[in-house]
């Protein structure tokens, strides 16, 4: 085996390793989620078993990644970009869309149970739910925003945002930093 390889695989461990606790996951969890032994997932996080792709695939899907973010694996000259999430608290997932300074900012988020905590900040928000559901505190205000529903707001107001229940939401957020507002067409313009 190359070394190049043999550093892949010994990477694969603690990213496992990691990848659970992010998640706040017990290895009995883990064991009873992929079916994979309890025994099976120490040696695997340790170091102590080589991973096989019977064993990484169901990981993967466990940990709802893709098997090329699991192992690491060298980029191969595909074009396509490949973005690299930021986590948060447990459960939060962050993935910048965009990179843009100054400008809007477009980010990807799964968001987790967590305690509402009013906050104000200048600039203004979208919200784009794409699955679960989404509670939103405007002020003394409460809203729920399903799948396929947007809001938008300006931030200089109190606001906080997260699941409505006790399962993760994901949405689409873009925020502006200097108060942009969105710019809705819905036809031709009537200068057309």
């Amino acid at each position: 085996m190359d070394a190049e390889l043999a550093e892949i695989l010994d990477s694969i461990g603690p990213r496992l390793r990691a990848l659970r606790r992010d998640r706040g996951l017990t290895l009995e969890a883990l064991a009873e989620d992929t079916g994979i032994s309890l025994s099976t997932l120490s040696r695997l996080e340790s170091g102590k078993r080589r991973p096989t792709l019977d064993l990484l695939i169901p990981l993967a899907r466990a940990h709802r990644v893709a098997l090329d973010q699991l192992v690491a694996a060298p980029a191969t000259g595909d074009p396509r970009v490949h973005l690299k999430p930021r986590r948060r608290e447990r459960g939060n997932v962050l993935v910048p869309l965009t990179q843009y300074p100054g400008r809007v900012q477009v980010f990807k988020q799964v968001l987790a149970h967590r305690e509402p905590r009013l906050v104000t900040h200048v600039g203004y928000e979208w919200l784009y739910v794409l699955a679960g559901e989404l509670r939103l505190i405007l002020g003394e205000r409460e809203f729920t925003v399903r799948p396929g529903e947007v809001a938008e707001f300006d931030t200089s107001e109190p606001h906080w945002f997260g699941p409505a229940d006790a399962g993760a939401v994901e949405i689409l957020h873009l925020f502006g930093p200097h108060g942009d507002q969105a710019v809705i067409r819905t036809g031709p313009s009537a200068t057309s």
